[in-house]
């Protein structure tokens, strides 16, 4: 994917680790305070300058370019021309209006989205001042000493100074998907292109597995990845389901809207016998009444709005089109640890030959103590214990980051599961320092998903059990137990016969039905077989992972989340699966799954990894039809789950934290990764990342989803039964063959359209979830913005109602005037009262009808009826405008209107109450029996 390129001088790569810190002008302890500062001044900040974004003038322009804006502009010159200024003034307005509000939404959703992306920084570990801490990536400086591990994101590029299996996947630079092994080995760089040093690692790369110690050489754009930064710049993003839907619908408005100015074209013509270009002006109107001009901008109002709500919930959602998306999901595969759970590993219980163990205290405070359980005694001292102990923390690399003065909660770098070890030690009254210093370590073996287990290799300063070398094997019970031949009690090694293996089993089995995740512990003695130093060095897990002598089983819970259950609970009412698949053991994971309610039969299916793997996709879809939870499963297997079930027509949302579950994340519909305990790979892949890790924020999320989708079809319920009222009267005129003066001109009908529409239909787009929104199924597929449905009761149901009230407006003001119905004419004060009133018919009818559009099925009754601001600013603003319409001279010229008496305001204030009664009579029967 990119040239090769020759390494420049200093040759890093050539050189061997000490000669590196030398060169790099540093040192294993880190740069100091003083050296950071000198060096952020020369190097500046570590980070990718984005390519050039669209100028702000461009982007202003565009919306004015559109097909539809180009025809209105067509129209206000024609109109110019026909001798009608403020009729071609108005339909500018058209374009300037909605062209204005579609870019300062969009402009202001851009800010917004970019400023969710400064809430979401990325972090690196450092050495500086000889401790450890954690930056944001973007203050990484050449010569500091950085920490990776498997699922970070590497953030600079630097040279390897000491590695454990280190294994990077460089995808992104060479397109090559394989991980490459790196080392801290000198290489000869003779006709080696750069990306081929087996010791530099690059910014933008992932760590595959293992750990390693780096010094950073390059930043920000002196970095290979700042080099390529254009060609991921360059990857067009695809238009979400919501962006095609409402394209389509756009152009579906346009025909409608066309067609139907067209049609009263003609009809103006050949049945009326107006000249041309009134009948140009009678096509416009019609044109511009059945165009919602506010619809982009209140489709982009609403989903901003939704997230930040969903902000507020600890969601960030880092697509605007993946909101509605969230509304649409079916299926929610989530993984338990973290996210269903509270992340807080703590030990209850150790299991050993000798006895069990009960542990006091909870999460990662060193409070508490281990009692043997059916004994008064709180002090245990044992060797085998305390060895078991130290074992355990010395086969970890999490670290407990203690409270502080500015921090009041522990924190933990590293997994949980891990962390929870080192405290159960300090329990014991082990010092962690102290251990390490006793059993250092040579070598580490991973955990992967596949072994199910790590293991490391120490040299000790003082033996124990005659050895002073030993390998640690921590991992899954089965698989470990699996390994080990022999088993440490009361002090002595002996064999592990068939009868211990089974108990140690049934322990475990015991334990996990009561929803403990379980681990085993053992270790093995290599004084004899691996002496060397080279023995060690080219040792693999395969030869360190046999003839293991079992120590004991560390049992510990993750409690549930607070609210969990609730939002598993209005995720079943709403018709929404949850599928667990995580990597723990079966009967650990069925017994949180019932816990919790994630489940709900007796008997539900749990599949294994290894089930799984003999499973055919049909077969799989069989079992993914009904109840269902996944155990032990693989990441490539995750990955199958989630495209079965699209293949099956579902919606589906993944849960994640850890590199292993990035394609997953890819794949889902929705990817959602895990802020606090996600890895800068998961955050990467995922659409939406929870900052609080808890599942309830998806709940919560799905919920803000479907208010969009309702949203925009309350918005365009709204309009479209007001564009009907607005063509009512044209329709009137040309079929009495104009013996009915015109009760509405054109002049009104934008009046309407721009002025006292458009506030209360952006109240509707920022309406928050109805309360049962989550008691219905999601939306289905089939399902469009523009349906049948929404046209036959905005059309026929809302429209006819709202042009039987205008029409009725008009004939009432020649009803109790003077005039009588049978004199009607289009001169004279009455004619001009008659047009104000039937304007005033649609504007009073569709503040019943804004009203009436805030709920699909509930009674208004039942909701706070001006909690919504916005709308009842616009409620406001559309009867001062109005007002304003009638007794301002100079608007009286321009709108045709004139003032209306008692009567007038008399008729015009029962109008929304009778568009209320009606509807509230029709949403009262849709719920009595439907």
């Amino acid at each position: 994917m990119i040239n090769d390129i020759k390494q420049s001088t200093p040759d890093y790569g050539a050189c061997s680790p000490n000669e590196v810190y030398l060169m790099a002008n540093t040192n294993p302890d880190g740069l100091t305070d003083e050296q950071v500062k000198e060096k952020e001044k020369k190097f500046g900040l570590n980070q990718i300058i984005k390519g050039k974004k669209e100028s702000v003038v461009l982007g202003f322009l565009k919306n004015f370019s559109s097909l539809m804006a180009i025809l209105l502009w067509v129209c206000g010159v024609i109109a110019f021309y026909s001798g009608m200024p403020q009729l071609g003034i108005a339909i500018w307005l058209v374009n300037v209006v909605n062209g204005l509000f579609s870019f300062i939404q969009e402009y202001r959703a851009s800010r917004a989205t970019e400023a969710l992306n400064r809430m979401l920084p990325n972090y690196a570990r450092v050495i500086r001042n000889g401790r450890e801490v954690k930056i944001l990536s973007e203050q990484l400086v050449p010569g500091d000493i950085m920490l990776i591990e498997e699922g970070d994101a590497i953030s600079a590029d630097g040279r390897v100074v000491s590695s454990t299996d280190l294994k990077i996947n460089q995808s992104a630079l060479t397109g090559e998907s394989n991980p490459v092994q790196k080392n801290n080995q000198a290489v000869d760089s003779k006709n080696i292109s750069l990306l081929n040093y087996t010791n530099i690692v690059f910014a933008g790369t992932t760590v595959s597995s293992g750990d390693a110690k780096v010094v950073v050489l390059k930043t920000g754009m002196e970095t290979e990845f700042g080099k390529i930064d254009e060609l991921t710049q360059s990857v067009k993003e695809e238009k979400s389901p919501l962006q095609k839907e409402l394209d389509k619908m756009t152009k579906e408005i346009s025909f409608i809207a066309i067609s139907m100015g067209l049609l009263f074209f003609l009809v103006s013509i050949f049945l009326v016998k107006e000249p041309v270009a009134k009948a140009f002006i009678f096509s416009i109107g019609i044109i511009v009444a059945f165009i919602p001009e506010g619809l982009l901008p209140t489709v982009t109002l609403s989903l901003a709005m939704a997230v930040q709500r969903m902000a507020k919930q600890h969601a960030l959602v880092k697509k605007l089109s993946s909101v509605e998306t969230l509304g649409e999901t079916t299926v929610i595969c989530s993984d338990k640890t973290g996210t269903l759970t509270k992340n807080e590993m703590t030990v209850n219980h150790i299991w050993t030959p000798n006895g069990a163990y009960t542990v006091t205290g909870e999460g990662y405070s060193s409070d508490g103590k281990i009692i043997i359980e059916d004994s008064p005694s709180s002090n245990v001292n044992e060797k085998d214990l305390g060895f078991l102990l130290k074992c355990a923390t010395l086969c970890s690399n999490a670290k407990i980051l203690k409270s502080t003065a500015e921090n009041l909660k522990f924190s933990v770098l590293g997994d949980p599961t891990e962390a929870c070890l080192s405290v159960v030690a300090e329990k014991f009254g082990i010092n962690l320092d102290e251990n390490k210093l006793w059993a250092k370590r040579l070598k580490e073996f991973p955990f992967d998903s596949e072994r199910k287990r790590m293991s490391t290799i120490h040299q000790l300063t003082k033996s124990i059990y005659g050895t002073n070398l030993i390998s640690i094997t921590k991992g899954a019970p089965k698989e470990v137990v699996e390994l080990c031949h022999y088993s440490l009690q009361n002090g002595t090694i002996s064999e592990l016969n068939e009868e211990s293996r089974k108990k140690i089993l049934e322990a475990n089995d015991q334990y996990a039905r009561k929803g403990y995740r379980v681990l085993a512990v053992a270790y093995r003695d290599l004084k004899e077989s691996f002496a060397s130093q080279n023995s060690i060095n080219d040792s693999t897990s395969e030869s360190i992972e046999n003839n293991l002598i079992f120590q004991g089983l560390m049992i510990m819970s993750d409690p549930p989340r607070e609210f969990v259950e609730e939002s598993i609970a209005k995720c079943h009412n709403g018709k929404i699966r949850i599928i667990m698949m995580t990597g723990d053991y079966e009967l650990t994971a069925l017994s949180i799954a019932k816990k919790i309610g994630v489940v709900l039969g007796e008997n539900p299916r749990v599949v294994t990894g290894k089930e799984l793997e003999s499973l055919s996709d049909n077969e799989l879809k069989d079992i993914l039809k009904n109840e269902v939870l996944f155990a032990r499963v693989a990441p490539e297997q995750k990955y199958r789950i989630v495209s079965n079930l699209q293949e099956m027509g579902h919606i589906v949302a993944v849960t994640g934290d850890g590199v292993n579950d990035a394609p997953s994340l890819k794949k889902a519909d929705i990817g959602v990764a895990m802020g606090i305990s996600g890895t800068d790979v998961a955050k990467e892949a995922a659409d939406m990342i929870l900052t609080d890790d808890n599942f309830s924020s998806i709940v919560s999320a799905i919920e803000q989803g479907r208010a969009v989708y309702s949203n925009i079809q309350k918005f365009l319920t709204y309009i479209f039964c007001g564009n009907m009222a607005e063509a009512t009267p044209l329709l009137v005129f040309l079929l009495s063959k104009a013996r009915i003066p015109l009760p509405l001109t054109v002049m009104q009908i934008l009046t309407i359209d721009l002025g006292t529409d458009m506030v209360p239909a952006l109240g509707l787009g920022v309406e928050p979830a109805e309360s049962g929104v989550m008691n219905r199924p999601p939306r289905e597929k089939t399902i469009t913005l523009l349906n049948k449905n929404l046209l036959i009761k905005s059309f026929l149901w809302y429209g006819g109602l709202e042009s039987m009230l205008s029409m009725g407006a008009f004939f009432f003001t020649f009803l109790v005037s003077n005039v009588g119905l049978n004199n009607m004419s289009s001169n004279g004060s009455v004619y001009h009262q008659a047009t104000t009133m039937a304007l005033g018919g649609i504007i009073f009818s569709q503040v019943g009808m804004v009203m009436n559009s805030r709920t699909v099925r509930s009674s208004i009754v039942n909701f706070k009826l001006f909690a919504n601001k916005t709308i009842n600013l616009g409620i406001v603003v559309e009867i001062i405008l109005f007002a304003l319409l009638c007794y301002v001279p100079i608007l009286q010229s321009v709108f045709n209107t004139a003032p209306i008496g008692l009567k007038g305001w008399l008729y015009l204030s029962l109008c929304p109450l009778i568009i209320i009664i009606f509807e509230e009579s029709r949403k009262w029967y849709l719920r009595k029996y439907y």
